[in-house]
C-alpha cells in the first residue's frame, strides 16, 4: 500500500523506490518543487511575503494557513499565542478578512 497525503492542496504519495513524496500529477518530488507551485486549492501563487494568496496580512497573527482544502489543516496563530485550527480558523480568518477591509 502506497501512502498518500496533501501538500498545499496537491495530493501526494510515498515513493518508496526513490523514498522521498512526489506529487501524483507530476511524479516531481515535493522536496525540490514544493515552492515553486501554485495552491492546488485556489490556484494562486504565495504573497512576496510568504503568505498565502488568499489570506494575505491578517490584523494581529503572527501565521495562518487556509488548510489549501483540507479544513482540519486550516489555523490562525495569534501574536499573543492564542491558536485556532480547523472550521474555526476559517471562520476567523473570514472575520479578520473582514476586519482589515473595514481598515482600507
Amino acid at each position: 500500500m502506497t501512502a498518500t497525503s496533501h501538500l498545499r492542496g496537491h495530493p501526494i504519495a510515498w515513493d518508496a523506490l526513490r523514498q522521498h513524496w512526489v506529487y501524483c500529477d507530476t511524479g516531481e518530488p515535493t522536496v525540490d518543487t514544493w515552492q515553486d507551485r501554485d495552491c492546488g486549492h485556489c490556484g494562486e501563487r504565495e504573497t512576496p511575503e510568504g503568505h498565502d494568496a488568499c489570506l494575505g496580512t491578517l490584523p494581529g497573527v503572527m501565521n495562518a494557513c487556509c488548510g489549501h482544502g483540507q479544513v482540519t489543516e486550516a489555523y490562525v496563530q495569534h501574536w499573543c499565542g492564542h491558536l485556532v485550527r480547523g472550521a474555526a480558523a476559517l471562520a476567523e480568518i473570514e472575520r479578520l478578512k473582514a476586519l482589515r477591509a473595514g481598515e482600507d
